[in-house]
C-alpha cells in the first residue's frame, strides 16, 4: 500500500520569510505524523532558504514514521545524511540556484558518481532512491548504480494530466514496470495533488511512496493541515 510522506519545506519557507520560529517546523513535522502522515520529507539546500541543516538534526530523532532526506549529494549534504542516518535518502540533481527540482538524473552518464554515492549511503544502512525522469533506461541505470528505489519526477504527468490522464501517465507506467523488473522499489513526487494523485496510484498501484509538499501546504491554507493530510490519504488508500 502506498505511503504518504509529507514534505515540510514550505513550512520552513514561511518561517524563514519572517524570522523567528513561527511556524515551528519541528512541531509541524510531529503534527503531520499525528494527522496520519506515514513519513516526513525534507530537502535541505546549500543556501538554506527553507529547511536548514540544523532543522534536519533537530527533527531526525523526533520522527517516528519514516524520515526521508532528499537533495543533491554534494559533500556537505552527504556528510549531513551520514551523520543523522535517515531511513531513506533521495538523490536529486539540483543546481544550487534551482527554485525547485526540475529534472531527474541521467543514471547512465552519471553511473560512476551515483554508484559511489549509493555505496556510501548503503554502507550506513540507508535506503537509497534516485530521482529520475519517466524513462525506462533511467530506471535500469539506477539499478546498475546500486539504488534500492527510484523516485519518478512527476511534473510532466501533472502538467499533462488535465489534457488526458492516460497519455500523461503512459511513460510513467512503462518506467514503473521497468523499475519493478529490475527489482527496484518505486516512489513518486512533484506536483502531485488532489486532482491527479488517485489516477496515478490506480494506474501504478505498486508505488511504495509519494512525497508531497507544495500542494499539501496550499490546500491546508483552506482546509487545515489535518483535513488536508486525510484528504490525500484517501486518494492513495484505494485498495
Amino acid at each position: 500500500m502506498t505511503r504518504l510522506s509529507v514534505n515540510i519545506n514550505k513550512i520552513a519557507t514561511i518561517r524563514n520569510a519572517r524570522g523567528g520560529n513561527m511556524p515551528d517546523v519541528k512541531k509541524a513535522a510531529l503534527d503531520c505524523e499525528i494527522f496520519g502522515a506515514e513519513g516526513i520529507t525534507v530537502h535541505p539546500r546549500p543556501d538554506e532558504r527553507h529547511i536548514r541543516y540544523s532543522d534536519v538534526r533537530t527533527i531526525r530523532p523526533l520522527v517516528t514514521t519514516e524520515f526521508n532526506i532528499e537533495g543533491n549529494p554534494i559533500p556537505s549534504f552527504t556528510d549531513l545524511v551520514c551523520e543523522v542516518v535517515p531511513d531513506q535518502v533521495t538523490l536529486v540533481p539540483d543546481a544550487h540556484d534551482a527554485i525547485t527540482s526540475n529534472a531527474g538524473w541521467d543514471t547512465i552518464a552519471n553511473r560512476d558518481f551515483l554508484t559511489e554515492v549509493c555505496g556510501i549511503f548503503k554502507s550506513k544502512g540507508i535506503r537509497t532512491s534516485i530521482f529520475i525522469d519517466p524513462d525506462p533506461k533511467m530506471a535500469e541505470g539506477a539499478a546498475r548504480c546500486g539504488a534500492d528505489r527510484v523516485e519518478l519526477y512527476t511534473a510532466a504527468y501533472a502538467e499533462e494530466f488535465p489534457h488526458g490522464p492516460e497519455a500523461a501517465v503512459a511513460s510513467y507506467l512503462k518506467t514503473a514496470i521497468a523499475a519493478r523488473e529490475c527489482g527496484l522499489g518505486l516512489n513518486a513526487g512533484h506536483d502531485l495533488n488532489l486532482q491527479n494523485l488517485e489516477y496515478f496510484i490506480r494506474t501504478i498501484p505498486w508505488t511504495d511512496e509519494v512525497s508531497i509538499g507544495h500542494a499539501i501546504i496550499c490546500d491546508a491554507l483552506y482546509m487545515g493541515l489535518e483535513k488536508t493530510i486525510q484528504a490525500y490519504l484517501s486518494k492513495i488508500k484505494i485498495f
